[in-house]
């Protein structure tokens, strides 16, 4: 597989919205058929365990050992994604058939932070999926309140805009800090802009790397640098600066430049990247979390295929 060219990393708001999210899913929507509150769960839950058995991954836990983290093992995310199995049924419980609200909101949060707790039990205290618990809850929420599964994206982010009555003060919070540090946007603002890393970015590069014939690892591996190579990723950001966003985004992109990670000089350039990120104690969890909500709208498509009697997935042809 020859070298491709990839575009610079460009901001959250400036992503174009012409792809699923902005297409028409009449026929499409008419086909879906609604998944229960334990399905979506276990869909959730799944994508977790597909992102953290991936592997390799830069600096990132995978199943060769813990990256840039000391706290965090494959055993302990593993635990952590099926804790939380419970917690992600209970959201879309809670938003079945309902339309985005204040009142939702405040509801899903509260379920949200009794997940993180089942998450530090199951981990002995380490925070294994905080990010992914705000990123899937509020896709697995919005289809369970009825969205098409292509404007899932939309719905979330629609419940994302109301404020958070019950939140603690956000300036206690590590993104936040460098949010309002570094002026990104954060989780917060990918999911208030409809999750571009996932329609615009994450999901194109999965169906690209697919139709080139690539194994399905290569292709996730090459749709986690595609997020990074575009992303202002916080946990990057909170645990070295602008150096370790900067490393991550352009080594990234360097990985796809030479071919992406199924090729030689890919994979070399892989492996550079992470041990720059290594020596900076930097790991890409922002992009890790996006990867698994990419999967998660993956499957509820592939799904949806599966059973269109049509064959087509035409809305999602991007």
């Amino acid at each position: 597989m020859g070298a491709q060219s990839y575009a610079a990393p460009i901001p959250a708001r400036a992503l174009r919205r012409t792809s699923p999210e902005g297409a028409s899913h009449d026929a499409f929507a008419a086909n879906a058929q609604p998944l229960s509150d334990a399905q979506l769960a276990a869909l959730a839950v799944a994508a977790l365990i597909d992102e953290a058995q991936l592997t390799p991954k830069p600096a990132l836990v995978d199943r060769r050992g813990s990256g840039a983290h000391r706290d965090l093992d494959l055993a302990k995310m593993m635990r952590s994604a099926h804790a939380l199995e419970p917690t992600f049924a209970a959201l879309a419980r809670v938003a079945r058939g309902r339309a985005p609200s204040a009142t939702l909101r405040a509801e899903l949060a509260q379920i949200g932070r009794a997940g993180e707790i089942a998450m530090m039990q199951a981990t002995g205290g380490s925070n294994a999926h905080r990010g992914a618990i705000w990123i899937l809850g509020l896709l697995v929420a919005a289809a369970a309140m009825g969205a098409t599964h292509a404007s899932i994206c939309r719905t979330a982010a629609q419940i994302a805009c109301f404020p958070d009555r019950f939140a603690a003060p956000v300036s206690e919070s590590n993104g936040e800090r460098v949010r309002q540090r570094y002026r990104v946007g954060g989780a917060r603002r990918e999911a208030q802009d409809g999750f571009p890393h996932v329609v615009d970015v994450g999901l194109p590069a999965l169906r690209r790397a697919r139709a080139a014939g690539l194994p399905e690892d290569a292709a996730r591996l090459d749709t986690l640098l595609a997020i990074m190579a575009s992303l202002d990723d916080t946990c990057l950001l909170h645990r070295a600066g602008l150096a370790g966003l900067d490393a991550g985004r352009q080594g990234a992109l360097r990985v796809l430049a030479c071919g992406g990670s199924a090729t030689t000089q890919g994979r070399a350039a892989l492996e550079t990247l992470e041990r720059e990120l290594m020596a900076l104690n930097a790991s890409p969890g922002g992009s890790a979390d996006l990867l698994a909500a990419t999967l998660f709208i993956d499957t509820l498509i592939q799904r949806n295929a599966s059973g269109n009697p049509s064959g087509s997935a035409a809305p999602w042809n991007i």
